[in-house]
C-alpha cells in the first residue's frame, strides 16, 4: 500500500478530479509521488504476483476522537489546520491566507479535507482488497471542497474564539481548487467518508487542549 497524494494532479482540468486525470505535479513533493507510483506500476507489470493499493490522499485533517493521537508540529506547520490550531492556542500570532483572488466562491483556495479517522478506515478497506489480490488506485477524499476562509470559520466555531488572519500574496505551487471524485473508492473499496469539517475542527481542538493539559 502506498500513500500517494492529490498533488500528483497539479492544477487539474476537471474538478472533482477523477483518478484518470493527467498527472502533472507543480512541486517537488508531488513529483516524488508520481515517481513512486510509476515504480509500483512497473513492479506489478514485471511480477503479476504483486498487488498494490495506491491511495491518493486529499488533505487529511483532525485528530482521533480520544484526543490521544493528533498533529502538533514542533516547527511552524506547513498545513492549514495545524497552523490554525497554533493560532488558536496563541503559539502563533495570526493565520496567513495565501491569496484571495482565485476563481473560487470567496477568492481563497478550496481543498477537499478528509478526517484522519475516515482516512484510516480507507486503509483498512484497502488492505482487505489487497489480501484478496485486488490491486487498486483510488482517491481518498470527501468530494466536497472548503475554502481557507471556511476552514477558519469552522475552527472558530469549534474553539468559540476569533482567530486573526491576514491576506498575503499567493504561494507558488498552490492550485485554486483540489477536490476528489470519490466514486471509484466507493465502488472498489466500499469507502465513503462519514465525518465533516466541523468534526475535523472539533477533534483537532480537543487534541490541542489535551496537549496543553499534558504539558502543564
Amino acid at each position: 500500500m502506498f500513500s500517494s497524494s492529490a498533488t500528483v494532479y497539479g492544477e487539474p482540468d476537471e474538478t472533482p478530479t477523477p483518478e484518470t486525470a493527467p498527472r502533472r505535479a507543480m512541486n517537488p513533493y508531488g513529483r516524488t509521488k508520481i515517481i513512486c507510483e510509476e515504480m509500483l506500476q512497473d513492479l506489478c507489470a514485471a511480477d503479476p504476483e504483486w498487488a498494490v493499493g495506491v491511495l491518493r490522499y486529499f488533505n487529511p485533517a483532525g485528530a482521533h476522537g480520544s484526543a490521544l493521537i493528533g498533529e502538533d508540529p514542533a516547527d511552524i506547520p506547513n498545513n492549514l489546520m495545524p497552523y490554525i490550531a497554533k493560532v488558536a492556542t496563541g503559539a502563533l500570532a495570526k493565520i496567513s491566507v495565501f491569496g484571495n483572488d482565485y476563481d473560487t466562491p470567496d477568492g481563497t483556495g478550496v481543498r477537499d479535507y478528509i478526517h484522519v479517522e475516515d482516512l484510516a478506515e480507507g486503509h483498512v478497506l484497502s488492505l482487505a482488497q489487497l489480501r484478496q489480490g485486488h490491486g487498486h488506485l483510488v482517491n481518498l477524499g470527501t468530494g466536497r471542497g472548503y475554502s481557507v476562509l471556511e476552514m477558519i470559520a469552522a475552527y472558530q466555531r469549534a474553539t468559540n474564539r476569533q482567530l486573526p488572519y491576514e491576506i498575503v500574496a499567493r504561494r507558488e505551487g498552490d492550485v485554486p481548487i483540489s477536490c476528489a471524485k470519490t466514486e471509484k473508492a466507493r465502488d472498489l473499496l466500499g469507502f465513503e467518508a462519514k465525518r465533516g469539517l466541523d468534526e475535523m475542527c472539533a477533534s483537532s481542538w480537543a487534541w490541542m487542549q489535551a496537549q496543553e493539559r499534558r504539558n502543564d
